[in-house]
């Protein structure tokens, strides 16, 4: 069993919902990352969502683009972000890592390090302790050989679904995501818009006819309050751009503390 089969497992034995915070990988500072990693568990973080920056987004919203854009220029890519994993798995052997980015920095990976074998980010991720992987534009139709790879290391690959998705798509999604499916609640990038907990509370059971692994839900949730209405139907509640916000301004010193201190909160409100 995966690490993210057997936290969901875990969590559904204890009648909890999973907290996901994301974050975007060598943001705001480029070494802090692990550090950070650490806080968010502390806090009471299940899995931990790691974005890999990249030039062009497209589910991206201004917050998020423009930690990816700072990150990038520290000179932050997907070999750094693998040896961030790395780093954080000298101390917590326990915790889920997901990377959440685009296909084409794992492309360009695996061009760059062919010489050392098929699938190489598979393989590396595997190694570095990662333990999923979502590329939002990787559709299930087109990524079979993909999911191949990384089902051959030991890695769940995770999709999205959208309150435009068909029940075609749902069955689609089902036939190869393992993990975990984040539901993204409402249509446009993170952090637009606002959060409609009855439209999410409608849309899961039809999921869920489809989708036999757990249900997490993102986009537009922004404190303990929306944490808690989505996390009374939801399997987790992922929270990302509220994140990148808080941290924003902050000096090295107060960045994990305060992201620490949000997560908390949410925490106690999902398990009240």
């Amino acid at each position: 069993m995966s690490r993210i089969a057997s936290t969901f497992a875990a969590l559904q034995k204890n009648q909890r919902k999973a907290l996901i915070p994301f974050i975007t990988a060598g943001y705001p500072y480029p070494d802090i990352t692990p550090e950070l990693m650490h806080g968010m568990v502390a806090a009471g973080s299940d899995v931990i969502e790691l974005g890999v920056p990249f030039s062009d987004p497209s589910a991206d919203g201004p917050v998020i683009q423009a930690a990816g854009d700072k990150a990038l220029a520290a000179g932050i890519g997907l070999r750094q972000v693998l040896e961030m994993v790395r780093i954080f798995r000298q101390k917590n052997s326990a915790t889920p890592v997901v990377l959440m980015g685009y296909a084409n920095p794992i492309e360009r990976y695996d061009q760059l390090h062919q010489a050392s074998g098929p699938n190489a980010f598979a393989r590396d991720a595997a190694a570095a302790g990662v333990d999923g992987v979502l590329v939002v534009d990787y559709p299930p139709e087109e990524c079979e050989a993909f999911a191949a790879a990384l089902k051959q290391h030991g890695l769940d690959l995770i999709f999205l679904l959208a309150p435009t998705s068909t029940d075609e798509r749902m069955a689609q999604v089902a036939r190869v995501a393992s993990g975990y499916v984040y539901y993204v609640s409402l249509k446009g990038v993170t952090g637009a818009g606002t959060l409609d907990t009855a439209a999410v509370e409608a849309m899961l059971p039809r999921i869920r006819q489809h989708v036999k692994v757990p249900v997490g839900v993102g986009f537009g949730i922004r404190d303990a309050a929306s944490a808690k209405a989505v996390g009374r139907v939801a399997d987790a509640v992922v929270i990302g751009s509220r994140i990148i916000q808080l941290i924003d301004p902050l000096p090295r010193a107060q960045v994990v503390t305060v992201a620490s201190d949000f997560l908390r909160e949410i925490r106690q409100a999902l398990d009240s």
